[in-house]
């Protein structure tokens, strides 16, 4: 049986980040350009239900198909915390801890039924879903957390960019030095990735009066776009199959 979910490498974190990235300026400008309800039911759930189908019908790790569904899901995780924002009026801080909430009864179930969290068990079936309904849910986290440090809070998107950079550096460090359990250390990890890549993107796509570069929310996913293309190509064309490690 081939795991369905790539090695976690240096390779990995970087495509993830990038995806996050991706994910949140490419929701900002489909949200202005047909509205946040059209582009949640249409364009998010859609794109995203279709990239996750096509995922659940593979029988192993596909580099084109796995990071399209994560690219899918990253757009529709941001567009879900961004209405519930916008349209609804709920506050990042309690969108933030119902995401979190709902992260911690998807890793209770997961865990419950098939007796462990590690990516590396990740062949198809209910593992799958557990883990589809996990990174979504991270998504959504982190768009809410890194909304409220720069918006609530007023620290901007370079100043959250940084402070998420320091803070996804403990778990890692907590790792190599034997504290953090590999498994936490990677979900630890994987949540702060998306604030980190959201805040960057968001910082070089939005006007200067809000503290960004001004370079245009539809020029950056572009640009995002082709950089996550050519490098799931390079991951496609030396793609090996490896034992897999949480870490």
């Amino acid at each position: 049986m081939w795991s369905k979910v790539p090695q976690v490498t240096a390779a990995f974190w970087a495509v993830k980040i990038l995806t996050t990235g991706m994910g949140e300026t490419t929701s900002d400008y489909l949200a202005r350009a047909l509205g946040p309800i059209p582009a949640v039911g249409s364009a998010g759930l859609l794109l995203a239900a279709a990239a996750l189908y096509a995922q659940a019908r593979t029988r192993r790790y596909v580099p084109a198909v796995y990071w399209a569904a994560v690219v899918m899901v990253s757009v529709f995780g941001t567009m879900a915390a961004d209405v519930a924002h916008v349209a609804l009026g709920v506050p990042y801080a309690a969108s933030a801890l119902a995401f979190a909430t709902a992260l911690a009864l998807v890793f209770l179930l997961w865990h419950r039924s098939e007796g462990t969290l590690a990516v590396e068990s990740v062949f198809g079936g209910r593992p799958e879903v557990f883990y589809w309904s996990a990174v979504m849910a991270t998504f959504a986290l982190g768009t809410a957390v890194g909304d409220l440090t720069a918006a609530t809070f007023g620290w901007g998107y370079l100043a959250s960019g940084l402070l998420f950079t320091a803070l996804i550096a403990v778990p890692a460090l907590g790792h190599r030095l034997g504290r953090v359990p590999s498994v936490l250390a990677f979900w630890w990890a994987y949540v702060l990735t998306r604030p980190l890549g959201a805040c960057f993107a968001d910082w070089a796509g939005v006007s200067r009066q809000r503290g960004g570069l001004d370079l245009g929310t539809g020029p950056v996913s572009l640009v995002l776009a082709v950089v996550i293309v050519a490098a799931v190509g390079l991951l496609a064309a030396g793609a090996r199959r490896a034992p897999r490690t949480a870490l």
